[in-house]
């Protein structure tokens, strides 16, 4: 096997300087560790304030940028550095140059991704029903219920019996007194059908979310430990310095995005942090560990390049498919959107505008 081709370049090689790597290593750890603390908190922590609510319209805008970035990130970083990594001259020419094994690999990345979504969705949707019909009687199955109540009226007890018949449509409700009058009146059920479906897309939100959130993790965790890594092991200053600001900048974004679906996913606080917490720490982790077996790590090996490519692309297949079918097919074909047109509008400037700006920090890193 020829390694000719496994040597740094004459221009890294010019740039080669220790001392000032392992300095901006340590920079480079602290500015993607805030950056992903404070782009996954704020959707977490600010939930309270109006502005950054799931229903507003900042929040979703942000979102849609933040889908961009992610997006870009599948498509303009991450799949070509996995397609240079497994083409690469250290390779054996059989058979990583006679097949295209990044978009391949990518390819069933993205529908494993799909089956993993569809299986745990499936999961979390009948743990929800268990859950409902361990709760009491499904409103669904009922056609007339009679319901004993304890009526107040001006802050005393009465004691009596409520009898409630769902007709059709209609409730009628009967208040039996002691004394042995009756109270019958008549209300419209038509507004609890509205009620029924509000709380059903609640649900079916809420599962989603909770799907969405661990696969996007999945998908940004495994390409932050590739990068990471990358970064941690090369002695650089002139490959360290762009990566430095590219990462900050899309670890924010998609640690937006991830804090967006865990809020919206609804998790206990405990479950929030943790996922919050695994994600921010994930790259910097990886960039320490990356300075620690720099002394041995070839990256250039064939051994290193594969993996690295099989990861990378990966990680692609997972973020593509995440962007386009959980935050920005979801976002946009949503009834909030669909029924506001400026919404509309400044989403998909968002989107576009999220997309290109990484794209074009290509130029650098």
């Amino acid at each position: 096997m020829s390694t000719s081709g496994c040597s740094e370049s004459a221009e890294l090689e010019a740039c080669w300087d220790e001392k000032i790597a392992f300095i901006l290593k340590f920079v480079a750890i602290a500015c993607i560790l805030l950056a992903g603390i404070i782009g996954v908190a704020v959707p977490l922590v600010g939930k309270s304030w109006r502005i950054l609510r799931s229903d507003s319209g900042f929040f979703s805008a942000t979102k849609a940028f933040a889908a961009g970035v992610i997006l870009s990130t599948g498509f303009v970083h991450i799949l070509p550095d996995a397609t240079s990594a497994l083409s690469d001259p250290c390779l054996p020419k059989f058979p990583w140059s006679s097949f295209p094994f990044s978009g391949f690999i990518a390819m069933m990345a993205a529908l494993f991704t799909l089956l993993a979504d569809f299986i745990t969705t499936q999961y979390y949707e009948g743990k929800q029903e268990k859950q409902i019909e361990t709760s009491g009687i499904e409103v669904g199955d009922v056609d007339s219920a009679v319901v004993p109540l304890v009526a107040k009226e001006d802050g005393l007890e009465e004691n009596g019996i409520h009898n409630m018949v769902m007709d059709g449509g209609d409730v009628h409700r009967t208040h039996i007194r002691e004394n042995g009058q009756t109270h019958e009146h008549l209300e419209s059920h038509s507004h609890k059908h509205a009620f029924e479906d509000d709380d059903d897309d609640d649900i079916d939100s809420v599962v989603r979310y909770a799907v969405v959130s661990q696969v996007l993790e999945l998908g940004i965790v495994s390409h932050s430990i590739i990068i990471g890594l990358s970064l941690g092991v090369s002695q650089s200053p002139c490959t360290i310095r762009p990566l430095l600001g590219a990462l900050s900048f899309h670890q924010f974004f998609e640690g937006f995005a991830l804090g967006g679906c865990i809020s919206q996913a609804k998790f206990g606080i405990l479950r929030s942090t943790l996922m919050a917490g695994f994600f921010a720490a994930t790259a910097p982790i990886s960039v320490g560990i990356g300075i620690g077996v720099s002394s041995f790590y070839d990256h250039n090996s064939p051994r290193a390049l594969i993996v690295e490519g099989i990861l990378d692309s990966i990680s692609a297949g997972i973020l593509i498919y995440m962007a386009l079918v959980d935050l920005i097919a979801a976002e946009f074909l949503s009834k909030k959107m669909k029924s506001n047109f400026g919404l509309q509008m400044v989403s998909f400037i968002a989107l576009f505008l999220g997309a290109g700006l990484m794209a074009s920090l290509a130029v650098w890193a």
